[in-house]
């Protein structure tokens, strides 16, 4: 148990109105979930105001409200402050009782190949026997706990009851993904991070941040707010990236693939098979605070997750691997055996042809994707693209110019788009503008474009006529959750002596687009 005088020692408090102490049973920033001696935090959020769930939060047991306007009619201690986002990062840290800093905290942040990275990594310090968190867009998980995400990153209250219950299960390393948002939001306020990695940037999220320079800030602030004692991972393939290298107090680890200046480089890349072997030059003599020291040397990494973009996360899993203490030929074994992510350049389907389900998400993410399919061995690429909904006319036409440049590449003449009608929620429909402006850049880029409503139809479509030593490539993000499950079920249909259950597993622990 905690007091209010108590927890307020964790926040900067400019009035009060009210103020008396009193034993606190918890902190709930939504309305619904207070319970008897609880505070309550109203947060000013985009779309509604905390402030205006005052009387509900008190009818369900709220005993004092964290506000940065003070409300009349009611007689609760009401404690004003700037800023009730940070104020609820502090609070929640402070009641359950700073938790990030008893356990090794890992945030990885990227325009693309977060999600991957984390599950990498987990599986590298889980394979060398710690016991480990993982917090990202697929699931929070840890022991025999698991649950799927509601955010990338959770609201800051939340993230700091994962913690504290990571660590009454004994986490000594903890995953997480940290998006843009959250950073924006201050959704990672008060997490004492131990390793910071900026992995790569491209246009994306530009309709929440206004621009893509307030959206590199938020990223890069992960970066240049890391402290001294922390260890920044930087990419300096990615000019973004780089461009932090003298802009932050943690101690930097670089690397590149491109770039050999890196304190690790990667070399001698093969790709030919869609799955990378490459070389890991470690350049630069480094200690750990353990006394573990790593010298100049070099080694072999063969990965069993396909694409170009999986060399560039595992140089992240690596590098954190090392900074964790993890020997060298623990990292190899897992790598040689970790199968990603889902969505992630997924091989769903590989027999006389290949379907590769991808999280289409943006320019970059495109960009890398065909990168690996032009360094592939096939026949045709058969693409089935969800079209992006509710994203802006600027992502869907910079998607579909990516698209069209690598066309001639990848001997690509036409595409099978679709709008997912029913299978996208309200918050993803695709809009007008949207579909006129991808259909504009393909006509420009004589592309043919068979346009479908539906999903099922235009998996229907590739199928029938998919050939011999093909790819078809499931691309896109929410309109294509559903895509695997629909592919596999069709070609279980047209090929009924098919084994079920060998066609089937890639779904048996998949998350997206089961439920639609």
């Amino acid at each position: 148990m905690i007091t209010l005088y108590e927890l307020l020692e964790s926040i900067h408090v400019l009035e009060t109105r009210n103020l008396k102490n009193m034993d606190i049973t918890g902190i709930a920033y939504n309305s619904k979930k207070v319970t008897q001696g609880n505070v309550f935090v109203c947060i000013k959020g985009y779309k509604t105001d905390g402030h205006k769930y005052i009387p509900d939060a008190i009818k369900n047991g709220a005993i004092a409200a964290v506000v940065e306007d003070f409300q009349e009619g009611w007689d609760i201690p009401q404690i004003r402050v700037a800023n009730s986002r940070e104020a609820l990062a502090a609070l929640g840290d402070k009641f359950y009782g700073s938790p990030s800093k008893d356990m090794k905290i890992i945030g990885i942040t990227a325009s693309n190949g977060k999600t991957t990275t984390s599950f990498m990594t987990n599986a590298i310090l889980r394979n060398n026997g710690f016991k480990t968190g993982l917090i990202g867009t697929v699931k929070v998980e840890f022991g025999d706990y698991s649950e799927p995400s509601m955010l990338t990153t959770p609201e800051s209250l939340d993230l700091h009851r994962y913690f504290y219950q990571m660590k009454a299960h004994n986490v000594s390393h903890v995953c997480m993904e940290v998006s843009s948002a959250a950073l924006e939001l201050n959704r990672v306020g008060n997490v004492d991070f131990d390793i910071v990695a900026l992995n790569n940037i491209s246009r994306e999220h530009i309709d929440f941040h206004g621009s893509f320079e307030k959206y590199f800030n938020s990223k890069a602030s992960l970066i240049r707010n890391a402290e001294p004692h922390q260890w920044a991972i930087l990419n300096l393939d990615c000019p973004y990236s780089a461009s932090l290298v003298n802009q932050t107090r943690a101690k930097v680890l670089t690397y590149g693939i491109k770039n050999e200046n890196g304190d690790l480089w990667c070399k001698d890349i093969d790709l030919s098979t869609g799955r990378a072997k490459f070389t890991v030059s470690i350049r630069k003599t480094f200690k750990l605070d353990d006394n573990i020291i790593y010298t100049p040397e070099e080694f072999d990494i063969e990965l069993r997750t396909p694409g170009f973009h999986s060399v560039y996360n595992a140089m992240v899993a690596i590098m954190v691997g090392l900074l964790c203490g993890v020997p060298v030929p623990a990292i190899q074994k897992t790598l040689r055996t970790f199968t990603g992510v889902e969505r992630r350049f997924e091989i769903v389907f590989e027999d006389d042809f290949k379907i590769i389900d991808d999280h289409f998400a943006n320019s970059g993410n495109i960009d890398v994707t065909l990168k690996t399919l032009e360094m592939m061995d096939y026949k045709n690429l058969k693409l089935v693209y969800a079209i992006r909904g509710s994203r802006g006319v600027t992502v869907n036409r910079e998607n579909a110019e990516v698209i069209a440049s690598w066309a001639p590449k990848l001997h690509l003449k036409e595409i099978i788009a679709t709008l997912s009608r029913s299978h996208v929620t309200d918050k993803d429909v695709v809009q007008d503008e949207e579909i006129e402006a991808f259909q504009e850049v393909m006509r420009d880029a004589g592309i043919k474009v068979y346009l479908y409503e539906e999903l099922p139809d235009a998996i229907a479509h590739a199928l029938s006529t998919v050939e011999k030593g093909d790819v078809m490539l499931l691309a896109g993000c929410q309109g294509m959750d559903c895509g695997a499950r629909i592919a596999l079920e069709q070609l279980s249909k047209l090929r009924p002596s098919m084994d079920k259950e060998r066609l089937f597993e890639p779904l048996v622990k998949r998350i997206a687009g089961m439920n639609n």
